[in-house]
């Protein structure tokens, strides 16, 4: 395996720390902020007191890292079109969260009228969890036949289905106006985990050729 490889695929082993200490480093600057109540798009909200970092120690880097991460799970399994489909929905995640820090939300990020802002921010926030839930659907297939490994396959199954239950308590919290940030790290915690593993097996010795490209 090329160098180039694995510092493409070591980004994703990244993103789940950036993460983390992105948003909490973040969160500090912020007077009463609440990780279990306050969504993360709130860091970067109009009016907030980190509306001005935010973006640029959040989205832009952890969306570079998800494109360079997508590009290196491209180069891997090259030949094998749904693992290209794959890592296109891993780049377009990338490409999303730029594009949602470009955009923030209003302040408070629930307005009764949207801005365009607001609303391209949510867009964003559509297409980043739908790239990567469809991507780690694929790996449910796709495990066995390029990685050898049928509890990867079980692993992207119990991954998927977390995320959509934790989507499911998000809109519940949204309601009950509590728990909502709560939620929703671990909706995407469950996510860029299971991009990491996807990057660590990816980088070993154990992949196979596809059988059906």
């Amino acid at each position: 395996m090329r160098t180039i490889d694995r510092v493409l695929l070591g980004a994703g082993l990244l993103i789940p720390f950036w993460l983390f200490f992105g948003v909490l480093l973040t969160a500090r600057q912020f007077p009463g902020y609440s990780h279990v109540d306050l969504a993360m798009s709130q860091l970067g909200a109009v009016g907030a007191p980190t509306h001005d970092v935010s973006p640029w120690l959040n989205n832009l880097p952890l969306g570079v890292l998800f494109v360079l991460c997508g590009l290196g799970v491209w180069r891997r399994f090259q030949g094998a079109r749904l693992a290209a489909v794959s890592a296109l929905l891993v780049m377009l995640h990338g490409l999303a969260s730029i594009s949602a820090g470009y955009f923030p939300c209003d302040q408070g990020c629930l307005p009764a009228e949207p801005s365009l802002s607001q609303r391209l921010h949510n867009l964003s926030g559509l297409v980043m969890f739908l790239s990567l839930t469809l991507a780690s659907t694929l790996w449910i297939f796709l495990a066995r036949r390029l990685l050898g490994s049928p509890g990867f396959a079980w692993f992207c199954l119990l991954c998927t289905g977390l995320t959509l239950v934790t989507v499911g308590l998000m809109a519940e919290a949204l309601e009950s106006g509590h728990g909502f940030g709560l939620y929703q790290r671990l909706n995407y915690g469950i996510a860029v985990a299971w991009l990491a593993v996807l990057a660590w097996l990816s980088r070993g010795d154990a992949v196979l050729p596809p059988s059906n490209p």
